[in-house]
């Protein structure tokens, strides 16, 4: 024998308390599958002022202010500093002295296309140099 469990009967003071149904879901807009590019900001450790090719690269480094790598990747920010501090593929700055990721820095560029992320690891450089930056870019 089947049982039947009875309905609940619905007041109009119930329905009008209960959730809506939610409807269609806004789709944000989708960026293009080439837009997938990164720059990135790196801090490294004040011990990389010590190494002579760092400093002759930035002679007009300002005294307080951050050493910073700059680089690209086609992959999460995150997920490519991971890869430079396990060596892989890594630059030997970061791969020695670097501390952590500055988002503050890159985070209004992302994510773009390959020649946009060429371009703007190029001019991110340039303008924390003229900030006072100790830059270095692969």
């Amino acid at each position: 024998m089947v049982t039947r469990t009875p309905r609940k009967k619905t007041t109009p003071v119930a329905a009008a308390k209960a959730p809506a149904k939610p409807g269609p879901k806004a789709k944000a807009p989708r960026t293009p599958r080439s837009h997938h590019y990164h720059v990135y900001v790196i801090e490294l450790s004040d011990d990389v002022w010590n190494v002579g090719r760092f400093r002759r690269a930035n002679p007009d480094y300002l005294l307080g202010k951050p050493f910073v790598y700059v680089g690209m990747t086609g992959l999460d920010p995150d997920v490519r500093f991971d890869k430079h501090k396990a060596g892989i593929q890594a630059n030997v700055y970061v791969q020695k002295w670097g501390i952590r990721l500055l988002p503050q820095l890159y985070q209004m560029y992302n994510p773009m296309p390959y020649e946009g992320a060429r371009d703007m690891e190029v001019e991110l450089g340039i303008a924390l140099r003229e900030l006072g930056y100790g830059v270095w870019q692969a």
